[in-house]
């Protein structure tokens, strides 16, 4: 009887397509790729994605990039104080901000670098940051330039002073 049934079993599984393991592979390799709407709709939803948390994600960046300028603006105003109380004297905008790194000639009492760094870094746009003395709004002035680099712009994306901090 338990040969019969064995028998019976193989040809069962013969007639419906082969046995379990065999249908399980070419079930597989029948759905192995994508369709093309399968690919479009994922495009799509890829795309939705970027266009939603891409802008936002910029927006932290430019941000980010004004508060940097802010911090070094601070940085140069604590640097420019120590170098005023060493030399009695704020530099000259001639002399600018490079002497808060190099010695200035004509200075005997300069204890510096009053910079961390080989020089004066610039903002971060790449633009060199402007140093005026005397300042028109206090006893110095430093402004960067922002993103676009022309000196005047104003607003969201325009420069960034040591006034307006």
């Amino acid at each position: 009887m338990r040969k019969i049934v064995k028998t019976l079993g193989a040809l069962f599984s013969i007639r419906a397509g082969g046995s379990s393991r065999e249908r399980a592979c070419r079930r597989s390799s029948a759905q192995a790729g994508f369709t093309l709407v399968e690919m479009l709709v994922v495009i799509t939803i890829i795309g939705l994605i970027m266009g939603l948390i891409g802008p936002r994600v910029l927006g932290y960046l430019s941000d980010s990039k004004e508060k940097t300028a802010r911090i070094q603006i601070k940085g140069f105003s604590s640097a420019l104080d120590l170098f005023y109380l060493d030399n009695g004297r704020y530099p000259t905008s001639a002399e600018g901000l490079g002497a808060l790194t190099h010695k200035p000639e004509g200075t005997s009492s300069w204890n510096g670098p009053y910079l961390s760094g080989n020089g004066v870094p610039q903002d971060p746009w790449g633009h060199p940051y402007v140093y005026s003395f005397p300042g028109q709004h206090g006893a110095y002035d430093i402004v960067s330039l922002g993103p676009k680099g022309q000196e005047g712009d104003v607003g969201a994306g325009g420069n960034i002073s040591s006034w307006q901090q």
